[in-house]
């Protein structure tokens, strides 16, 4: 009776993945024509002119807009691997891959003991609500490395820090997974991983830490956190402007550096706040790795400057390896997540022009979906901090002779 239940519901999982991601495909192909802005031309356009760089053996020393770890280079050159397809198609076809490679995993770690399939049900159900922007970015790629990573810990701890490894060196936030590992050897080999892959991308192509400088005029993202106090100053005769800068769009003008230290501040503030958590926790169980990688991206992502839409794709995808996990209580936090995954799809691209504009419209969503991530990242931290975090107890006080009965001795 049990296989049969289980039989059933993979079905349902399949065919859940099956019709929404034939959507996704349809979208990104342009077959129907999702509403806003076209999300492709970062693939078509962006992506495409970074590759014929690419192929020449050398990063774009020239392009600001590239701002990722050299390992970014193989997601952006895979497209490669299918060159009967043209450029665009082929990316379409590997993200909509590593799509599957995630279903595949979360959903045979579900069947394990002790494991449940709601990480599976959580990744077929929060995918589609990001709309054909997943497949536009090369982000679903990292998370399918990111959730490898994870799954692996508890009994190949070496494996893990090796994929660790490799996927800081795609998108820097995959590092964060290994917060609350404390096997030696998983360390040693994202060390050695990490290592090992700069080196290589050094050596053989010039400019794979150029990067680094090309973050420095930065403004404050249209989509983030702090992106609201201009949203709302524009009301109130704040003369600066929103312009396309380094590939997003951001506010620039007065007070913006103001914004943008006070992000890297509350940065800051998770960072400790993730120190002191690891130095107070004493229980440790299986999902506490997944618990402790969820709650650190949901910071930083939170606290950033920029909150591209791409983003809560890694956010959905560490959300749902934490509930393949039957004893989870990170239920209501990635139940936030998802609804911030439909509210994102709303302000990009459905209506992104109203973002830019600042209009009612426009506010009212990113306070919505920055409200669900701010009370997803603080509910998520509360939740790890009482599962790991032993409560102090306080010394009971010996009772000591009665005043009544002192004085009745004196007498």
């Amino acid at each position: 009776m049990k296989t049969t239940a289980a039989r059933g519901s993979l079905a349902w999982l399949l065919l859940l993945w099956t019709l929404t991601r034939a959507a996704l495909s349809l979208c990104v192909l342009k077959v129907i024509v999702f509403p806003g802005p076209d999300v492709t031309s970062d693939v078509s356009v962006i992506y495409r002119g970074w590759y014929d760089v690419l192929r020449t053996g050398t990063f774009p020393l020239e392009d600001v807009t590239w701002q990722y770890p050299p390992a970014a280079a193989l997601a952006i050159l895979s497209p490669g691997l299918l060159p009967f397809l043209e450029y665009a198609t082929a990316f379409f076809v590997l993200a909509c891959l590593a799509d599957l490679v995630t279903l595949c995993l979360l959903g045979y770690a579900g069947r394990r003991p002790g494991r449940s399939p709601r990480g599976a049900w959580v990744w077929a159900v929060g995918v589609p609500l990001l709309g054909p922007t997943v497949y536009a970015r090369y982000d679903v790629m990292v998370t399918a490395v990111a959730v490898a990573a994870l799954l692996a810990a508890g009994r190949h701890p070496r494996t893990a820090g090796a994929l660790a490894g490799f996927g800081a060196l795609v998108k820097v936030w995959p590092a964060l997974l290994l917060l609350a590992v404390r096997r030696r050897g998983a360390w040693v080999c994202a060390v050695g991983t990490g290592v090992g892959v700069a080196v290589l991308f050094a050596v053989l192509m010039p400019g794979a830490f150029a990067f680094l400088s090309f973050q420095r005029d930065r403004g404050t993202e249209v989509e983030s956190l702090g992106a609201l106090v201009f949203h709302v100053a524009r009301h109130h005769g704040w003369d600066g402007e929103v312009l396309l800068n380094y590939g997003s769009v951001e506010f620039l003008g007065p007070y913006v550096s103001w914004v943008s230290t006070g992000a890297l501040f509350l940065s800051g503030a998770a960072l400790a706040w993730l120190v002191l958590w690891r130095m107070m926790a004493v229980r440790f169980e299986a999902r506490t790795v997944a618990d402790a990688a969820f709650v650190a991206v949901l910071m930083f992502t939170t606290t950033s400057r920029v909150i591209s839409p791409q983003y809560m794709v890694w956010l959905v995808g560490l959300g749902a390896v934490c509930l393949c996990f039957r004893g989870s209580r990170m239920g209501v936090p990635v139940g936030l997540v998802l609804v911030a995954s439909l509210v994102t799809v709303l302000e990009f691209p459905v209506w992104f022009a109203h973002v830019v504009a600042s209009d009612a419209l426009g506010i009212a969503l990113l306070v919505l979906r920055n409200g669900l991530l701010v009370g997803a990242a603080l509910l998520a931290a509360r939740v790890l901090w009482c599962a790991t975090v032993p409560r102090r107890r306080s010394v009971p006080r010996v009772p000591g002779p009665s005043r009544a009965a002192e004085a009745r001795v004196s007498s």
